[in-house]
Protein backbone atom coordinates (compact mmCIF):
# COMPACT_ATOMS: atom_id res chain seq x y z
CA UNK A 1 0.00 0.00 0.00
CA UNK A 2 1.24 3.51 -0.86
CA UNK A 3 0.09 6.93 0.30
CA UNK A 4 -2.23 7.17 -2.72
CA UNK A 5 -4.26 4.24 -1.37
CA UNK A 6 -3.72 4.85 2.35
CA UNK A 7 -6.99 5.19 4.28
CA UNK A 8 -6.57 6.62 7.75
CA UNK A 9 -9.95 5.43 9.01
CA UNK A 10 -9.45 1.90 7.68
CA UNK A 11 -5.98 1.85 9.22
CA UNK A 12 -7.54 2.73 12.58
CA UNK A 13 -10.09 -0.08 12.26
CA UNK A 14 -12.76 1.09 9.82
CA UNK A 15 -16.33 0.65 10.98
CA UNK A 16 -15.21 -0.84 14.30
CA UNK A 17 -13.20 2.31 15.00
CA UNK A 18 -16.20 4.51 14.19
CA UNK A 19 -18.55 2.47 16.37
CA UNK A 20 -16.33 1.71 19.35
CA UNK A 21 -13.48 4.24 19.58
CA UNK A 22 -14.39 7.55 17.95
CA UNK A 23 -15.14 10.09 20.68
CA UNK A 24 -14.54 7.52 23.41
CA UNK A 25 -10.86 6.61 23.76
CA UNK A 26 -7.47 6.98 22.14
CA UNK A 27 -6.12 4.43 19.68
CA UNK A 28 -2.76 3.72 18.08
CA UNK A 29 -2.51 1.87 14.78
CA UNK A 30 1.00 0.77 13.88
CA UNK A 31 2.13 0.97 10.28
CA UNK A 32 5.10 1.09 7.98
CA UNK A 33 6.89 4.05 6.43
CA UNK A 34 6.33 2.58 2.97
CA UNK A 35 2.58 3.01 3.36
CA UNK A 36 3.06 6.78 3.37
CA UNK A 37 5.55 6.92 0.50
CA UNK A 38 4.93 10.08 -1.48
CA UNK A 39 2.53 11.65 1.02
CA UNK A 40 4.80 14.46 2.23
CA UNK A 41 8.55 14.71 2.63
CA UNK A 42 11.13 17.04 4.11
CA UNK A 43 11.84 18.26 0.58
CA UNK A 44 8.17 19.19 0.25
CA UNK A 45 8.37 21.18 3.49
CA UNK A 46 11.55 22.93 2.34
CA UNK A 47 9.84 23.86 -0.94
CA UNK A 48 6.81 25.30 0.88
CA UNK A 49 8.99 27.39 3.18
CA UNK A 50 11.03 28.58 0.20
CA UNK A 51 8.18 29.60 -2.07
CA UNK A 52 5.62 31.06 0.34
CA UNK A 53 5.52 34.09 2.58
CA UNK A 54 4.10 33.30 6.01
CA UNK A 55 3.25 35.40 9.01
CA UNK A 56 2.75 34.11 12.55
CA UNK A 57 0.71 32.26 13.65
CA UNK A 58 0.35 30.47 10.29
CA UNK A 59 4.04 29.58 10.57
CA UNK A 60 5.49 29.70 14.07
CA UNK A 61 8.12 28.23 16.34
CA UNK A 62 7.18 27.12 19.85
CA UNK A 63 9.08 25.84 22.85
CA UNK A 64 7.86 24.95 26.33
CA UNK A 65 4.43 26.30 25.54
CA UNK A 66 5.68 29.69 24.35
CA UNK A 67 5.74 31.08 20.82
CA UNK A 68 9.11 32.49 19.79
CA UNK A 69 9.20 36.04 18.43
CA UNK A 70 9.36 36.08 14.64
CA UNK A 71 12.50 38.23 14.67
CA UNK A 72 14.49 35.35 16.18
CA UNK A 73 14.30 33.37 12.93
CA UNK A 74 13.28 35.90 10.26
CA UNK A 75 13.91 39.48 9.28
CA UNK A 76 11.46 42.16 8.13
CA UNK A 77 11.66 43.11 4.46
CA UNK A 78 10.21 46.44 3.35
CA UNK A 79 9.20 46.60 -0.29
CA UNK A 80 9.36 49.76 -2.39
CA UNK A 81 5.57 50.03 -1.85
CA UNK A 82 6.22 50.14 1.90
CA UNK A 83 4.67 46.77 2.70
CA UNK A 84 6.50 44.60 5.22
CA UNK A 85 6.87 40.84 5.27
CA UNK A 86 9.05 38.49 7.30
CA UNK A 87 11.68 36.61 5.34
CA UNK A 88 12.89 33.35 6.88
CA UNK A 89 16.58 33.25 7.69
CA UNK A 90 17.61 29.59 7.25
CA UNK A 91 20.63 29.78 9.55
CA UNK A 92 18.60 31.38 12.35
CA UNK A 93 15.74 28.96 11.76
CA UNK A 94 18.11 26.00 11.99
CA UNK A 95 19.62 27.35 15.21
CA UNK A 96 16.25 27.85 16.91
CA UNK A 97 15.19 24.34 15.93
CA UNK A 98 18.48 22.86 17.17
CA UNK A 99 17.92 24.67 20.48
CA UNK A 100 14.64 22.83 20.93
CA UNK A 101 11.93 24.78 19.12
CA UNK A 102 9.12 22.99 17.28
CA UNK A 103 8.17 24.26 13.82
CA UNK A 104 4.41 24.49 13.26
CA UNK A 105 2.73 25.14 9.92
CA UNK A 106 -1.03 25.57 10.15
CA UNK A 107 -3.46 24.47 7.43
CA UNK A 108 -0.82 22.62 5.44
CA UNK A 109 -3.70 20.86 3.68
CA UNK A 110 -4.14 24.12 1.74
CA UNK A 111 -0.50 24.07 0.65
CA UNK A 112 0.25 20.45 -0.22
CA UNK A 113 -1.86 18.23 -2.53
CA UNK A 114 -1.07 15.02 -0.66
CA UNK A 115 -2.08 16.39 2.73
CA UNK A 116 -5.08 18.08 1.14
CA UNK A 117 -6.21 14.71 -0.22
CA UNK A 118 -5.67 13.13 3.20
CA UNK A 119 -7.82 15.81 4.87
CA UNK A 120 -10.51 15.47 2.19
CA UNK A 121 -10.58 11.72 2.70
CA UNK A 122 -11.23 12.21 6.41
CA UNK A 123 -13.90 14.82 5.70
CA UNK A 124 -15.80 12.44 3.43
CA UNK A 125 -15.62 9.48 5.81
CA UNK A 126 -16.22 11.33 9.09
CA UNK A 127 -18.58 13.96 7.64
CA UNK A 128 -16.87 16.86 9.34
CA UNK A 129 -14.45 19.67 8.57
CA UNK A 130 -10.73 18.95 8.87
CA UNK A 131 -7.67 21.18 9.18
CA UNK A 132 -4.22 19.60 9.00
CA UNK A 133 -1.27 21.21 10.81
CA UNK A 134 2.34 20.12 10.34
CA UNK A 135 4.82 19.73 13.20
CA UNK A 136 8.59 19.29 12.89
CA UNK A 137 10.93 18.90 15.85
CA UNK A 138 14.43 17.68 16.66
CA UNK A 139 14.87 17.53 20.43
CA UNK A 140 13.26 16.24 23.61
CA UNK A 141 12.02 19.72 24.52
CA UNK A 142 8.23 19.89 24.39
CA UNK A 143 6.81 22.52 22.10
CA UNK A 144 3.55 22.98 23.99
CA UNK A 145 3.86 21.25 27.36
CA UNK A 146 1.03 19.17 28.77
CA UNK A 147 -2.17 20.38 27.11
CA UNK A 148 -5.53 19.35 25.65
CA UNK A 149 -7.31 20.23 22.40
CA UNK A 150 -10.94 21.25 21.99
CA UNK A 151 -11.33 18.94 18.99
CA UNK A 152 -10.51 15.33 18.18
CA UNK A 153 -7.22 14.76 16.36
CA UNK A 154 -5.83 12.15 14.02
CA UNK A 155 -2.04 12.14 13.97
CA UNK A 156 -0.05 10.63 11.09
CA UNK A 157 3.67 10.19 11.74
CA UNK A 158 5.39 10.99 8.43
CA UNK A 159 9.06 10.55 9.36
CA UNK A 160 11.25 9.98 12.38
CA UNK A 161 9.83 9.30 15.84
CA UNK A 162 7.77 11.22 18.40
CA UNK A 163 7.05 10.34 22.02
CA UNK A 164 3.49 10.86 23.22
CA UNK A 165 2.54 10.86 26.89
CA UNK A 166 -1.25 10.59 27.22
CA UNK A 167 -2.96 11.44 30.52
CA UNK A 168 -6.65 11.16 29.64
CA UNK A 169 -9.42 13.71 30.22
CA UNK A 170 -10.27 15.54 33.44
CA UNK A 171 -13.49 17.01 32.01
CA UNK A 172 -15.69 15.08 29.61
CA UNK A 173 -15.79 16.61 26.11
CA UNK A 174 -14.70 20.15 27.06
CA UNK A 175 -15.46 22.92 24.58
CA UNK A 176 -13.69 26.03 23.35
CA UNK A 177 -16.52 28.09 24.81
CA UNK A 178 -17.24 26.22 28.01
CA UNK A 179 -18.64 26.95 31.46
CA UNK A 180 -15.81 25.24 33.35
CA UNK A 181 -12.07 24.69 32.93
CA UNK A 182 -10.77 21.11 33.08
CA UNK A 183 -8.93 20.12 36.23
CA UNK A 184 -5.14 19.59 35.86
CA UNK A 185 -4.08 16.16 34.63
CA UNK A 186 -2.60 13.45 36.87
CA UNK A 187 1.17 13.37 37.34
CA UNK A 188 1.61 9.99 35.67
CA UNK A 189 0.39 9.30 32.11
CA UNK A 190 -1.95 6.42 31.41
CA UNK A 191 -0.01 5.71 28.20
CA UNK A 192 3.59 6.45 27.17
CA UNK A 193 4.25 5.55 23.55
CA UNK A 194 6.43 6.36 20.56
CA UNK A 195 5.07 6.89 17.07
CA UNK A 196 7.31 6.01 14.12
CA UNK A 197 6.80 6.59 10.40
CA UNK A 198 3.55 4.98 9.24
CA UNK A 199 1.87 5.00 12.68
CA UNK A 200 -1.47 6.71 13.25
CA UNK A 201 -2.85 7.99 16.58
CA UNK A 202 -6.41 9.03 17.33
CA UNK A 203 -7.01 11.21 20.39
CA UNK A 204 -10.43 12.51 21.51
CA UNK A 205 -10.87 16.13 22.50
CA UNK A 206 -10.12 17.00 26.07
CA UNK A 207 -7.42 14.35 26.50
CA UNK A 208 -4.31 15.81 28.12
CA UNK A 209 -1.07 14.95 26.34
CA UNK A 210 2.55 16.02 25.94
CA UNK A 211 4.71 15.45 22.86
CA UNK A 212 8.47 15.54 22.26
CA UNK A 213 11.04 14.26 19.75
CA UNK A 214 12.97 12.56 22.53
CA UNK A 215 14.04 9.42 20.67
CA UNK A 216 17.32 10.72 19.27
CA UNK A 217 15.99 11.53 15.81
CA UNK A 218 14.02 14.29 14.14
CA UNK A 219 10.26 14.05 13.76
CA UNK A 220 7.75 15.13 11.12
CA UNK A 221 4.05 14.55 11.68
CA UNK A 222 0.72 15.96 10.58
CA UNK A 223 -2.17 16.45 12.97
CA UNK A 224 -5.65 16.48 11.46
CA UNK A 225 -8.04 18.43 13.68
CA UNK A 226 -11.65 17.24 13.36
CA UNK A 227 -14.37 19.85 13.67
CA UNK A 228 -16.66 18.95 16.57
CA UNK A 229 -20.42 18.71 16.07
CA UNK A 230 -22.04 19.08 19.49
CA UNK A 231 -25.45 19.27 21.06
CA UNK A 232 -24.93 23.02 21.17
CA UNK A 233 -24.59 23.00 17.37
CA UNK A 234 -27.82 21.01 17.08
CA UNK A 235 -29.67 23.50 19.29
CA UNK A 236 -28.32 26.43 17.26
CA UNK A 237 -29.44 24.81 13.99
CA UNK A 238 -32.83 23.99 15.48
CA UNK A 239 -33.34 27.59 16.54
CA UNK A 240 -32.53 28.75 13.01
CA UNK A 241 -34.91 26.23 11.44
CA UNK A 242 -37.77 27.11 13.81
CA UNK A 243 -37.73 30.72 12.64
CA UNK A 244 -40.26 29.58 10.06
CA UNK A 245 -42.81 29.75 12.90
CA UNK A 246 -44.36 33.07 13.87
CA UNK A 247 -44.09 32.27 17.58
CA UNK A 248 -40.32 31.95 17.32
CA UNK A 249 -40.00 35.21 15.40
CA UNK A 250 -42.20 37.06 17.88
CA UNK A 251 -40.79 39.20 20.67
CA UNK A 252 -40.44 37.51 24.04
CA UNK A 253 -43.30 38.88 26.21
CA UNK A 254 -40.99 40.04 28.97
CA UNK A 255 -43.38 42.74 30.24
CA UNK A 256 -46.62 40.79 29.81
CA UNK A 257 -48.73 39.14 32.49
CA UNK A 258 -47.63 35.77 33.84
CA UNK A 259 -50.45 33.95 32.00
CA UNK A 260 -49.35 35.36 28.63
CA UNK A 261 -45.72 34.50 29.35
CA UNK A 262 -46.69 30.93 30.23
CA UNK A 263 -48.65 30.58 26.99
CA UNK A 264 -45.67 31.84 25.01
CA UNK A 265 -43.30 29.35 26.65
CA UNK A 266 -45.77 26.49 26.14
CA UNK A 267 -45.97 27.29 22.43
CA UNK A 268 -42.18 27.40 22.07
CA UNK A 269 -41.86 24.21 24.09
CA UNK A 270 -44.32 22.34 21.87
CA UNK A 271 -42.49 23.40 18.72
CA UNK A 272 -39.16 22.20 20.12
CA UNK A 273 -40.66 18.98 21.49
CA UNK A 274 -42.22 18.14 18.14
CA UNK A 275 -38.86 18.43 16.43
CA UNK A 276 -37.05 16.43 19.12
CA UNK A 277 -39.58 13.63 18.73
CA UNK A 278 -38.94 13.47 14.99
CA UNK A 279 -37.12 10.27 14.02
CA UNK A 280 -35.24 11.98 11.21
CA UNK A 281 -34.10 15.08 13.11
CA UNK A 282 -30.44 14.06 13.31
CA UNK A 283 -30.50 12.97 9.66
CA UNK A 284 -31.79 16.38 8.63
CA UNK A 285 -29.29 18.11 10.88
CA UNK A 286 -26.39 16.10 9.42
CA UNK A 287 -27.56 16.84 5.89
CA UNK A 288 -27.73 20.54 6.69
CA UNK A 289 -24.17 20.43 8.06
CA UNK A 290 -22.99 18.64 4.93
CA UNK A 291 -24.72 21.17 2.71
CA UNK A 292 -22.95 24.11 4.35
CA UNK A 293 -19.46 22.60 4.60
CA UNK A 294 -16.46 24.79 3.84
CA UNK A 295 -15.30 24.33 0.27
CA UNK A 296 -11.62 23.83 -0.54
CA UNK A 297 -11.69 26.65 -3.05
CA UNK A 298 -9.60 26.50 -6.21
CA UNK A 299 -9.56 28.80 -9.25
CA UNK A 300 -10.06 27.42 -12.75
CA UNK A 301 -7.68 29.61 -14.77
CA UNK A 302 -7.48 30.25 -17.67
CA UNK A 303 -11.20 29.46 -17.95
CA UNK A 304 -12.66 32.64 -16.46
CA UNK A 305 -16.02 32.77 -18.28
CA UNK A 306 -17.13 29.21 -19.01
CA UNK A 307 -15.81 25.67 -19.05
CA UNK A 308 -14.93 24.77 -22.63
CA UNK A 309 -16.46 21.66 -24.27
CA UNK A 310 -13.04 19.97 -24.24
CA UNK A 311 -13.22 16.18 -23.94
CA UNK A 312 -10.00 16.03 -21.90
CA UNK A 313 -10.91 18.84 -19.51
CA UNK A 314 -10.41 17.66 -15.92
CA UNK A 315 -13.25 18.46 -13.52
CA UNK A 316 -13.41 17.89 -9.76
CA UNK A 317 -15.53 19.06 -6.85
CA UNK A 318 -13.92 21.29 -4.22
CA UNK A 319 -16.42 20.11 -1.59
CA UNK A 320 -16.30 16.69 0.04
CA UNK A 321 -19.88 16.10 1.20
CA UNK A 322 -22.27 16.97 -1.64
CA UNK A 323 -25.90 15.86 -1.64
CA UNK A 324 -27.80 14.70 -4.72
CA UNK A 325 -31.55 14.12 -4.58
CA UNK A 326 -34.24 13.31 -7.15
CA UNK A 327 -37.18 15.70 -6.89
CA UNK A 328 -40.89 14.92 -7.40
CA UNK A 329 -41.06 17.20 -10.44
CA UNK A 330 -38.49 15.09 -12.32
CA UNK A 331 -35.48 17.33 -11.67
CA UNK A 332 -32.46 16.65 -9.48
CA UNK A 333 -31.22 18.88 -6.68
CA UNK A 334 -27.48 19.15 -6.07
CA UNK A 335 -26.28 20.75 -2.84
CA UNK A 336 -22.66 21.50 -1.98
CA UNK A 337 -20.67 24.13 -0.13
CA UNK A 338 -23.75 26.03 0.99
CA UNK A 339 -25.13 26.36 -2.54
CA UNK A 340 -27.99 24.54 -4.26
CA UNK A 341 -28.69 23.82 -7.93
CA UNK A 342 -31.61 22.27 -9.79
CA UNK A 343 -30.74 20.37 -12.95
CA UNK A 344 -32.65 18.26 -15.45
CA UNK A 345 -32.85 14.61 -14.42
CA UNK A 346 -30.49 13.55 -17.20
CA UNK A 347 -27.63 15.35 -15.40
CA UNK A 348 -27.88 13.01 -12.40
CA UNK A 349 -25.33 10.39 -13.60
CA UNK A 350 -22.59 12.97 -14.18
CA UNK A 351 -23.27 14.63 -10.82
CA UNK A 352 -23.15 11.24 -9.09
CA UNK A 353 -19.79 10.58 -10.77
CA UNK A 354 -18.39 13.92 -9.60
CA UNK A 355 -19.59 13.24 -6.06
CA UNK A 356 -16.80 10.69 -5.50
CA UNK A 357 -14.36 13.60 -5.16
CA UNK A 358 -12.00 12.39 -7.88
CA UNK A 359 -11.09 14.34 -11.05
CA UNK A 360 -12.99 13.25 -14.15
CA UNK A 361 -12.64 13.99 -17.85
CA UNK A 362 -15.48 16.05 -19.25
CA UNK A 363 -15.97 13.35 -21.91
CA UNK A 364 -16.54 10.72 -19.22
CA UNK A 365 -19.05 12.95 -17.44
CA UNK A 366 -20.95 13.56 -20.66
CA UNK A 367 -20.92 9.87 -21.56
CA UNK A 368 -22.25 8.90 -18.11
CA UNK A 369 -25.23 11.21 -18.60
CA UNK A 370 -25.64 10.54 -22.33
CA UNK A 371 -25.43 14.25 -23.08
CA UNK A 372 -23.20 16.34 -25.35
CA UNK A 373 -19.88 17.85 -24.32
CA UNK A 374 -21.50 21.27 -24.55
CA UNK A 375 -24.30 20.29 -22.19
CA UNK A 376 -21.86 18.77 -19.73
CA UNK A 377 -19.68 21.89 -19.91
CA UNK A 378 -22.74 24.05 -19.13
CA UNK A 379 -23.42 22.04 -15.95
CA UNK A 380 -19.76 22.28 -14.94
CA UNK A 381 -19.77 26.03 -15.54
CA UNK A 382 -22.65 26.47 -13.11
CA UNK A 383 -20.81 24.46 -10.47
CA UNK A 384 -17.59 26.43 -11.00
CA UNK A 385 -19.47 29.73 -10.80
CA UNK A 386 -21.01 28.51 -7.54
CA UNK A 387 -17.55 27.61 -6.17
CA UNK A 388 -18.40 23.91 -5.84
CA UNK A 389 -16.11 22.67 -8.62
CA UNK A 390 -12.89 23.53 -10.44
CA UNK A 391 -11.47 22.59 -13.81
CA UNK A 392 -7.92 22.11 -14.98
CA UNK A 393 -5.01 19.84 -14.12
CA UNK A 394 -4.08 18.35 -10.74
CA UNK A 395 -3.84 20.85 -7.84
Amino acid sequence: MTAEHFSVVEHLGGDDFLAQTLGRSFKVARGEAASLAGLMSWDDLNAILTHHRFEPPRLRLATNGEQLPAHTYSRPITTRRNTIWHQLQPSELHQRLAEGATLVLDAVDELHPGIGALAGQLERRLRTGVQANLYASWTGIEGFGVHWDDHDVVVVQLDGAKRWRIYGPTRTVPMHRDVETPEPPPEEPLADLVLTAGDVLYLPRGWWHAVAASEGQHSLHVTCGLQSTTGADLITWLSEMLRAHEAVRADVPRLAAAKEQRAFLDTIGKLIATELESDDLLTRFSSARDATERARLAPSLPHITAAPPDADLQVHLVTTRPALAAMPDGTVRFTAGGEEWTFAAKAEPMLALLADGEPHRLADLAQAAHITLGQAAAVVTELVDGQAAAVGGPR
